[in-house]
């Protein structure tokens, strides 16, 4: 049962419009993070949600991580041994979460300098199609 004291809401007191405004993140996806074990929510008698404002950080760093690529399931790994508003990790990365790190980082790495290249061929077509005929 939740408790309904001021305490409790001051520290519990964000609802899920709320932090979905403030992130840019839908609601939808905001329950998604809670059922994968992203983010906690406390619930209140009418069981609404309800968020501390650490997780706006946690929501920007879940993100972040989703953009770089990573599945929710290495994600829910990972965040305890990252540092956010609340303090410091709470534990250390074990090597076979830091091996998998390490793959998708050499594999973004991939991606840009694929990128770059693209970026090169075009600038090299663009100059050849604006110079002057001769």
């Amino acid at each position: 049962m939740s408790d309904s004291s001021p305490d409790r809401r001051a520290r519990w007191g964000m609802r899920i419009g709320e932090l979905a405004r403030r992130t840019g993140v839908s609601e939808r996806s905001l329950r998604y993070y809670e059922k994968q074990g992203l983010m906690d929510a406390e619930r209140t008698p009418g069981g609404h949600r309800e968020y501390a404002e650490g997780a706006v950080d946690r929501v920007i760093r879940i993100q972040e991580l989703f953009a770089a690529g990573l599945c929710s399931e290495k994600i829910v790994e990972l965040l305890p041994c990252m540092r956010d508003s609340d303090g410091g990790p709470s534990r250390i990365a074990g090597g076979r979460l830091v091996a998998d790190l390490t793959v998708e980082r050499d594999r973004i790495n991939r991606m840009i300098a694929d990128l770059i290249r693209s970026r090169e061929v075009l600038d090299e077509v663009i100059d050849a199609a604006s110079a002057p005929a001769e």
